[in-house]
């Protein structure tokens, strides 16, 4: 049978050949018994029926593809029934149903079929119709039309009978909405940013804090830093500003001291030792407890007492420390001592008043003993290193009753901190008393030089006796008791030993004279002599010397 063709009903079967195919233009034969002529394909026909080459079984039968027309598609209407494709439809608009004797496209035979039969009296022709038709004469290929115009890329409905329409050119495409997708990175940006700081911020949170299941200590709450003016914290904090570091550098020798602020002018208390370095051409470097830095220059110094002071100029804001009254302080007395122990500023070292009036020697360079210095010092066992010379040792009220100046360590005698004693502290410390400082202070501020009370009489310091013996021969010559002098005007005489002044015993020649010094000069004082085996009291006014 040929394929695409369905027989109409009534109608004979076709022959099992295909005819030979006519001319494009030549026009269809009338079926017998004039029947409506049917529609032909304008393809020729597929030699292959049979699946998969012919159209689908009826195990998959295609969809039908109906797809509206574009929006901006508005083709000329059709003015004849060729031109729609519809060689028996009426010139008056279709009805609903197609009339009788109409094809349909049916996919899976390769051809149209004959339309179902309509109802009676439904699919009939009118008679303007038929004579519209007859004059209108026989049908060709060229009488059909060309499809009407399309808009390129729109969607059209599928007929697999028209012929094939030419493919124009692609749509353009609609304008790109720049402001959507500025508006969609814009969003992104903002989301990235929030994610980002959100992590941040939860990241810091579990860096500081922990985790969640991290193990976290019970901690006391601080009380704000607020301390009793008598406690050691208090104490520090009212005595550090006025406390400075020494830095001093020479021709041969350098060191490092400390020292305490007296006035507003800028004078500065410290010891011999710790400024000797700096010779006459040396400097002199003070910073203060914040930081600030200046130089210094020596305005008076004295090694019998190991006290100095020097003068910062230019610098404002300082804090002066109060003097207290070291002959007040009692043993077991609570101190604080600071100052720059191997160059720690601001160390600070609390301890108690261990003992009063302890005679003390330091220093002993030089070959003459003109550096050695005779104290009678307050002991304490606030620790004392080297760099803490010429600190302050001050009460429970901040007030300055010592100069820190000597130690007693472990590897050696009695050494003063510019070396002779580097093993550290052992808890004695001894300290200058302030009452003895301020007066040399004020002495070295006024006038460039110390006063010293004296005597008048040389002492034998070989003597290993209990007491102190005036020399019984002249030495260097110069008699044992100074003519005219304090000592003669008392009625001492070579040979004598003084055990006691003002009923304090005396034990060596050291001892006499650091009671002595610890007195200004013209005081009077009781001394107790033996001579040829009996005791006798004298008094004395003390007489006064240029110190070194």
């Amino acid at each position: 049978m040929t394929l695409g063709q369905v027989p109409a009903p009534g109608a004979p079967a076709a022959a099992d050949t295909a005819p030979p195919a006519a001319p494009a233009d030549a026009v269809p034969p009338a079926p017998p018994g004039g029947a409506t002529p049917r529609q032909q394909p304008l393809h020729p026909e597929d030699p292959y029926g049979t699946p998969p080459y012919g159209g689908p079984g009826p195990w998959a039968p295609a969809p039908p593809v109906q797809a509206p027309f574009s929006p901006l598609s508005n083709p000329p209407p059709l003015s004849t029934p060729f031109e729609r494709g519809d060689l028996h439809a009426p010139a008056s608009p279709p009805a609903p149903d197609r009339p009788t004797g109409g094809f349909v496209p049916h996919p899976g035979d390769g051809g149209p079929r004959p339309a179902p039969p309509a109802a009676p009296g439904a699919g009939a022709v009118p008679p303007a119709l038929e004579a519209a038709r007859a004059a209108e004469g026989p049908v060709t290929r060229a009488a059909f039309a060309p499809p009407p115009p399309t808009v390129p890329g729109a969607w059209q409905q599928y007929d697999p009978w028209s012929a094939p329409r030419p493919a124009g050119p692609a749509a353009a495409r609609p304008p790109r909405r720049r402001g959507r997708r500025l508006a969609l990175v814009a969003g992104a940006l903002a989301f990235a940013l929030l994610a980002g700081g959100a992590g941040g911020v939860a990241g810091a949170y579990i860096e500081r804090y922990g985790g969640i299941d991290d193990i976290k200590l019970p901690q006391a709450v601080g009380d704000g830093g607020s301390r009793s003016p008598q406690s050691v914290a208090g104490i520090a904090r009212a005595a550090l500003p006025g406390v400075v570091t020494l830095h001093v550098r020479g021709n041969a020798e350098q060191g490092t001291g400390t020292g305490f602020v007296l006035d507003r002018q800028g004078h500065i208390l410290t010891n011999n030792h710790v400024v000797e370095p700096a010779g006459t051409g040396g400097e002199i470097s003070v910073t203060f407890s914040g930081g600030q830095s200046a130089r210094a220059k020596v305005v008076g110094k004295d090694g019998g007492y190991d006290l100095a002071v020097v003068q910062v100029e230019g610098v404002s804001g300082l804090h002066p420390l109060t003097l207290g009254d070291s002959d007040a302080a009692q043993v077991g007395d609570p101190v604080v001592a600071i100052g720059a122990p191997y160059d720690l500023a601001n160390t600070v070292t609390s301890g108690i008043i261990s003992a009063k009036q302890r005679p003390i020697t330091a220093g002993g360079k030089k070959a003459d003993g003109g550096d050695v210095s005779y104290v009678d010092a307050l002991q304490t066992d606030a620790p004392i290193n080297p760099g803490n010379s010429g600190g302050p040792l001050v009460d429970a009220k901040a007030r300055v009753i010592g100069i820190n100046s000597a130690i007693r360590a472990a590897d050696s005698g009695t050494g003063g901190l510019d070396g002779g004693g580097q093993g550290g502290s052992i808890g004695l410390g001894f300290a200058i008393p302030i009452n003895q400082a301020k007066r040399v202070a004020e002495e070295l501020i006024n006038t460039g030089r110390a006063t010293h009370p004296v005597i008048g009489v040389t002492l034998e310091m070989e003597y290993d006796g209990d007491g102190a013996k005036v020399g019984g021969d002249a030495k260097a010559g110069a008699p044992p008791v100074t003519p005219g002098g304090p000592g003669a005007r008392a009625g001492i005489r070579p040979g004598d030993v003084i055990t006691q002044v003002d009923g304090a015993p005396v034990h060596s020649g050291e001892e006499l004279i650091i009671k002595v010094r610890s007195h200004r000069p013209g005081d009077t004082l009781t001394l107790t002599v033996q001579r040829g085996g009996a005791e006798r009291s004298v008094r004395l006014t003390l007489g006064s010397s240029a110190g070194s």
